[in-house]
């Protein structure tokens, strides 16, 4: 797959490289708009919530992603775009880091189409639209990489420092970020060259230094029982195993949809030629290719591993393609690139028209259309009944939106004595609402299946006297229904019993 740098033939005026600068210009147009005209995911409003709620981390996850999405409401104010538009920041940086990271192993010119490969790429418009703590994961992970490579490669020992406390702030954004003491340790005991770094001081330097600066996510939880740390680790282990070998697809699926089939693709060519040339001797791998791999491969392959036992989320990889797609640029040639950047244009297009039109109905809450809508109607509710208390039980999202909407808070499952992720962890004790009324509003993500969500009204009758449904709230988008919320009034709440 080798061949000349792109980035010097982007300067030609061939139609081909012309093509691909409009396909840049457009998609970069693209994720600007929006940052504006798309609507508010549940995410958003979750890690949103966490940031209403500082604390040292949280039920979920660390506290990266809650400083993120407040540094962005603090300045712009408690707007969505606000929201999306610190993402994009984030993300903005992880760029400019790649590009920097990446220039430490290739050419200005593959450099370049380094950065254009990960830019082309749907992983790099979820980062910087939709909240998730990848987001400033993302952003640490390469600064760490980058800072790890001037400790190895160039001697200056005043970046085992920088680089600790990257990865202690990479900790700090998401649990995945285990992967990079593991995969610098993985590379001084794999690299011949660079091996005996062991016997100094500065690798056990650099972990205590990430270790001193991941202490928030340490103390959150053992002041909590050690509840985040149990529920991504036990928690998952215990009820998400479950043999299904065909689910390797779906991961597939999923990795070619955020890369683009021709990079997913190329990773995975480039994989199996260096296995063949190299199979089990590690160490005969060049240096600065095996500093590369030893941060790619393990969490690649790991989840492809586990995934006929496990479902993979298509954002557990992403950390991944940081070093993966720097590796992969030394031998992409222009003419893939080409390739690569007319599937993001098509997809790109095809996003905008699901934005602004909604063709292809989401059955499931993980979606931006018909809050606004729910919110509007909820306010009426809480003027048509002040003293009552708006409470959901799907998981966190409808109570998450409704709470970045609505003035107060409103509660999740630990109303009707269920497990409500960080709902569970605030300061708002359920208990002190015993003999009030509520509102109940429950999301049908299908908008069809209604006969199914009624069901939970009996549910409810545990915690209340007596339930009454009120009139559906129904959203529609040029004459379709698109989200369906069932309502009910619920009288004399008797708050669960505490075991």
């Amino acid at each position: 797959m080798s061949g000349p740098g792109f980035g010097t033939q982007l300067l030609r005026t061939s139609w081909a490289n012309r093509v691909v600068l409009a396909a840049v210009a457009i998609v970069m147009a693209l994720r600007l708009a929006f940052i504006w005209g798309m609507g508010l995911m549940p995410q958003d409003a979750y890690y949103h919530f966490y940031g209403e709620h500082p604390a040292l981390s949280y039920f979920d996850h660390p506290s990266g992603i809650a400083w993120v999405l407040k540094a962005g409401t603090a300045v712009f104010g408690k707007k969505v775009f606000a929201l999306k538009l610190a993402d994009t920041l984030v993300t903005l940086g992880t760029l400019f880091v790649f590009y920097r990271f990446a220039r430490q192993f290739l050419s200005r010119q593959r450099s370049l189409n380094a950065l254009l490969l990960l830019y082309s790429t749907l992983m790099v418009t979820i980062l910087s639209l939709v909240s998730t703590p990848d987001t400033p994961l993302m952003l640490f992970w390469a600064l760490s990489l980058l800072c790890l490579h001037h400790a190895v490669f160039l001697g200056r020992n005043i970046y085992w420092v920088w680089a600790g406390i990257a990865m202690g702030l990479a900790f700090n954004s998401k649990y995945t970020a285990l992967f990079l003491p593991a995969g610098l340790v993985l590379y001084l005991l794999c690299s011949k060259q660079h091996r005996s770094l062991l016997l100094t001081g500065w690798p056990w330097l650099n972990m205590v230094i990430c270790a001193v600066v991941s202490l928030p996510v340490v103390i959150w939880n053992v002041n909590n029982g050690f509840a985040s740390f149990r529920f991504q680790s036990s928690a998952r282990v215990s009820s998400g195993l479950q043999f299904n070998p065909l689910d390797v697809l779906g991961v597939i699926g999923h990795q070619a949809a955020i890369l683009m089939p021709i990079l997913l693709f190329a990773l995975l060519y480039l994989l199996y030629r260096l296995l063949r040339k190299y199979g089990l001797r590690i160490g005969r791998i060049p240096a600065r290719q095996l500093f590369l791999l030893c941060f790619f491969v393990p969490v690649f392959a790991g989840f492809f591993i586990i995934s006929p036992v496990y479902w993979v989320k298509l954002n557990w990889m992403m950390p991944a393609y940081i070093s993966g797609i720097t590796w992969t640029a030394i031998w992409f040639r222009g003419k893939y690139l080409r390739w690569q950047w007319v599937c993001s244009l098509v997809v790109h297009l095809a996003l905008a028209v699901e934005i602004l039109f909604y063709p292809v109905p989401v059955n499931s809450d993980d979606v931006w259309v018909g809050w606004t809508g729910l919110a509007r109607k909820a306010k009426t509710l809480e003027r048509q009944y002040p003293a009552d208390f708006i409470f959901s039980a799907d998981d966190y999202k409808t109570s998450a939106v409704l709470t970045f909407y609505l003035d107060s808070l409103v509660y999740s499952r630990n109303v009707v004595g269920m497990p409500a992720l960080q709902f569970d962890y605030i300061k708002a004790d359920v208990g002190a609402l015993a003999g009030r009324n509520g509102i109940f509003i429950n999301s049908v993500p299908d908008n069809v299946h209604t006969a199914d969500e009624k069901e939970f009204s009996k549910v409810l009758l545990q915690y209340f006297d007596t339930v009454t449904p009120l009139e559906s709230i129904i959203i529609r988008r040029n004459g379709r229904v698109v989200r369906t919320f069932l309502v009910y009034r619920c009288f004399n709440y008797h708050p669960p019993q505490e075991k």
